[in-house]
């Protein structure tokens, strides 16, 4: 059963509980990234024979087999991924910026250009956590961003096939290359490259414990979108919240898996009795009873606090990934929300919604890394260059103040480089 505990007698950072990864797990992903980096794809299909049972003869698909994996996808789910990725391009294209030039000095150019990445790796989870959302969400940003080439890799079946329903969305979103690899092996291949798998320069999507140890080994090779953790959900609601509701969209992230955090957050103790026993209703009657179970009753709890200010003040404090504010007026309390993945305002906004539907991305900050960085997006997959332009005059101009200045730091080849340039003119 869930924890009901007040607010004044609990430690914040043991509100929302955040474990490390198995110490055990980052020898064993180093093992695995030196030996693909070491012997490319045969390293790669001896750890999908290993781990995932497959045994492949390519390592990538063809063309038509994943026209094949679209035709023999769920029809509706087809139908409803076209109409997502709709959804998701529109919001996502208000993000694209272009680069700006300063020209306010004669005889000076500045300005910075953005330039899409050249090639990106698409983690997608599969097996038993197969998510044709994840490959919209995170391919269309990238597809919008100019990204020349989008790799994709999941773990396949042990026919070594991958689902139709990723191979759907794949195709929808835009997915240049799809191999059927899955693991650290995969995260791997993407950062070193092998003989079937070019190098990427940036990696993203989600992953298990295996694959976000091996994104964190491999960044400095290539970038990374984050470091994901297990799922969060904190949801603030008062007297007003439907108790039905609330234990519902705290089962939506329960379900995920058992290390994810559900909390609740409110100022009504009779709000907080209701929700602790329709979570004991609701809980039998899940699909994944035993893994909502025991993140509910390990990692769950229901905070009483004396004010909404005081239970704002909290979720700033935890930057959780998803937040809902289950508030008649959420507009109200949006401004003072500073930390957070993504917000969902009001009572008919279930984080549901915005895994799917909704627009904005779900690749989001966890383990209070809300504090400093922010949903995936088409920044993500672009870089920015600046560039400067001086004509001689405007050099000269300057000359003195930049060579004092760069004596002052005991750098006096950087002096001379500006200096020598006038030479001439002293002689």
């Amino acid at each position: 059963m869930i924890r009901i505990m007040k607010a004044k007698d609990t430690n914040i950072e043991d509100i929302l509980t955040r474990k490390e990864f198995d110490s055990g797990v980052e020898e064993a992903v180093k093992d695995i990234l030196q030996k693909v980096k070491q012997q490319g794809d045969h390293a790669v299909k001896a750890f999908t024979e290993q781990f995932d049972g497959a045994t492949l003869s390519n390592l990538e698909l063809s063309e038509m087999e994943v026209d094949a994996g679209f035709r023999q996808a769920d029809e509706q789910l087809v139908q409803i991924l076209f109409m997502a990725a709709e959804r998701i391009a529109a919001f996502h294209e208000k993000q694209k910026r272009t680069g700006y030039l300063v020209n306010e000095e004669r005889g000076v150019v500045m300005g910075q250009k953005v330039v899409p990445l050249e090639r990106v790796g698409l983690y997608v989870p599969g097996g038993t956590a197969s998510y044709p959302s994840s490959v919209l969400m995170n391919c269309i940003p990238a597809k919008l961003a100019g990204v020349k080439e989008i790799i994709m890799v999941t773990p396949p079946n042990k026919a070594g096939k991958i689902a139709p329903n990723i191979l759907a969305a794949a195709k929808i979103a835009g997915v240049d290359r799809v191999f059927p690899i899955g693991g650290a092996q995969a995260v791997a291949a993407l950062a070193y490259g092998t003989e079937s798998i070019p190098k990427v320069d940036k990696i993203v999507g989600p992953g298990n414990q295996y694959v976000a140890e091996a994104k964190k080994q491999v960044y400095g090779m290539v970038d990374i979108d984050m470091i994901a953790g297990p799922s969060e959900i904190l949801i603030i609601a008062d007297e007003t919240g439907n108790a039905r509701h609330i234990a519902a969209d705290l089962l939506s992230q329960a379900e995920h898996d058992k290390e994810a955090t559900a909390v609740l957050i409110t100022d009504s103790e009779s709000l907080s009795k209701n929700v602790q026993e329709e979570l004991e209703v609701q809980i039998p009657k899940q699909l994944r009873k035993d893994i909502a179970r025991h993140s509910i009753d390990t990692n769950g709890k229901i905070v009483l606090v004396e004010s909404m200010e005081e239970a704002i003040e909290i979720s700033n404090m935890i930057a959780p990934e998803h937040l809902e504010i289950c508030v008649d007026e959420p507009f109200d309390v949006l401004d003072q929300i500073v930390n957070a993945g993504s917000i969902f305002l009001g009572k008919y906004t279930p984080e549901a919604l915005g895994d799917y539907f909704a627009g904005p991305n779900h690749t989001l900050p966890t383990n209070g890394t809300a504090r400093f960085s922010s949903p995936l997006s088409v920044d993500d997959f672009v870089k920015t260059m600046q560039y400067s332009y001086f004509t001689k005059d405007a050099l000269h101009k300057v000359q003195n103040t930049v060579s004092y200045f760069a004596k002052k730091e005991g750098l006096f080849a950087h002096a001379t480089s500006v200096d020598i340039r006038f030479e001439e003119e002293k002689s």
